[in-house]
């Protein structure tokens, strides 16, 4: 595969604070995992901006609980502690450190899509904006969580005939390991790519060079 440094951009999804820095983590990943995603992500994207990509954040957001709590099952497994996302009625809430992309994975270069309110990527936000604008008709996928908000956004870009890559040490999620590979395997049998990122790198560099 080659693919068009061009017209393509990575779109990270919930790689913030509220779920990657223990310090102040709402609805974390266990930090063995988090730590993990950070250290691979990070010199993945400073490769992405070396040839020019954007990268672009796509970070939940809300202005109060209530706005959480409208979803009748997120209300439900709040004080549930079988469920990994109990608490989430405090997650991410405007102006508290967990809404913050973490440090190492960000760059004044960067676009900042916040307006994210559920699983979606696209409902209510500016992101198909942002990406058609710049001319953009694939997405390389990093993000938390594999199996819900990245699969979210595997399906809907692909509705919206955008090329998916998912970049797979990008990825994981607080649901475990079985999860994660279901998403893998689920995204890469009718959504898109599943790519190592030296494979990602690899493809943008042979465009690059014809």
């Amino acid at each position: 595969m080659r693919l068009d440094p061009k017209k393509t951009a990575a779109v990270c999804i919930d790689l913030h604070r509220g779920h990657l820095d223990m310090t102040v983590a709402t609805v974390p990943l266990p930090a063995e995992r988090a730590a993990r995603v950070i250290r691979d992500t990070a010199p993945f994207l400073r490769r992405l901006r070396a040839l020019a990509l954007p990268v672009i954040h796509v970070v939940s957001q809300y202005r109060s609980r209530e706005e959480i709590a409208s979803n009748p099952f997120w209300q439900a497994i709040h004080d549930d502690p079988t469920k990994a996302r109990r608490g989430i009625l405090q997650h991410n809430l405007r102006g508290r450190p967990g809404t913050q992309v973490i440090p190492e994975l960000w760059d004044e270069r960067d676009i900042l899509v916040d307006t994210k309110k559920r699983y979606s990527s696209y409902l209510g936000t500016d992101l198909e904006f942002v990406l058609r604008s710049r001319g953009i008709d694939t997405v390389i996928l990093c993000g938390v969580n594999t199996n819900t908000c990245v699969l979210c956004a595997a399906f809907e870009s692909t509705n919206r005939d955008f090329r998916v890559i998912l970049a797979e040490e990008g990825v994981d999620t607080m649901d475990g390991e079985a999860m994660h590979r279901f998403a893998l395997q689920s995204i890469g049998a009718s959504l898109g790519w599943v790519m190592r990122t030296a494979e990602i790198l690899q493809a943008l560099q042979t465009e690059g060079q014809q």
